[in-house]
């Protein structure tokens, strides 16, 4: 999950306390390692609810599968180095807006607008960035629908807050979108493609990525076109 990262150039104002001596043997979340799967679990705890109360109400779910992760020392160390970034628990909370990560995969485009609106009106939520790749795919094709929330914790933060503030990245797709994107990770990290080879890929993967949408738009339609006649 990494089209959310940000180039920041805001200072440290935990700097003295957190300069990076101790993150380069400990963790590089520092003490707030252990309130990561705490913030992690409020996340999934209102997708799930949501997830919940839609099969209750209409017999489906809200999403076929749901994965959520917090991102491993190496990772966070690694795009630490990438954007010029010490390796402190300031850069990895505050600066970097990817430390807890999820990706919801569902069925049917309405199902990503609807959890999305869902997540919006959180009251322990704030949005701070969306990128609806649904909508306005990137020119290779991908598709995805992309947010940024800080969520409101009981715990302190990098800033010394308390209530404290968490950033988590959520991406919310279609199973369409998914599969596509897995295609493509595949193709990208594949060494012994020569150039032909590469513009042929890249022509036939965008190609297959405006299928895939014209087949989420029909099956979004046959979908309202059952819940009419029901």
């Amino acid at each position: 999950m990494t089209d959310f990262d940000h180039d920041a150039s805001t200072s440290d104002p935990a700097a003295t306390a957190n300069d990076g001596t101790a993150s380069e043997t400990g963790s590089i979340y520092g003490e707030y390692a252990d309130f990561l799967p705490r913030v992690m679990g409020m996340v999934v705890d209102r997708i799930e609810d949501f997830d919940r109360s839609v099969r209750e109400r209409t017999g489906e779910g809200a999403y076929e599968h749901f994965n959520h992760r917090i991102k491993d020392e190496a990772s966070m160390r690694e795009k630490c180095d990438r954007k010029g970034l010490p390796q402190t628990p300031y850069s990895a909370l505050h600066d970097i807006h990817d430390a807890i990560g999820c990706r919801i995969v569902c069925s049917f485009v309405d199902d990503v607008y609807a959890l999305a609106s869902h997540l919006e009106s959180q009251p322990e939520f704030t949005v701070l960035e969306t990128k609806d790749y649904v909508r306005h795919p990137k020119p290779n094709g991908y598709r995805s629908y992309h947010m940024i929330i800080s969520v409101t914790t009981p715990f302190p933060d990098v800033t010394g807050t308390t209530p404290g503030h968490y950033p988590v990245e959520i991406q919310l797709r279609t199973i369409a979108m998914d599969s596509w994107a897995a295609l493509e990770h595949q193709v990208k990290y594949k060494k012994d493609l020569g150039n032909a080879n590469v513009e042929i890929v890249t022509q036939e993967l965008k190609r297959c990525a405006d299928e895939l949408a014209s087949c989420d738009l029909q099956m979004q339609t046959i979908r309202n076109l059952i819940n009419e006649n029901k």
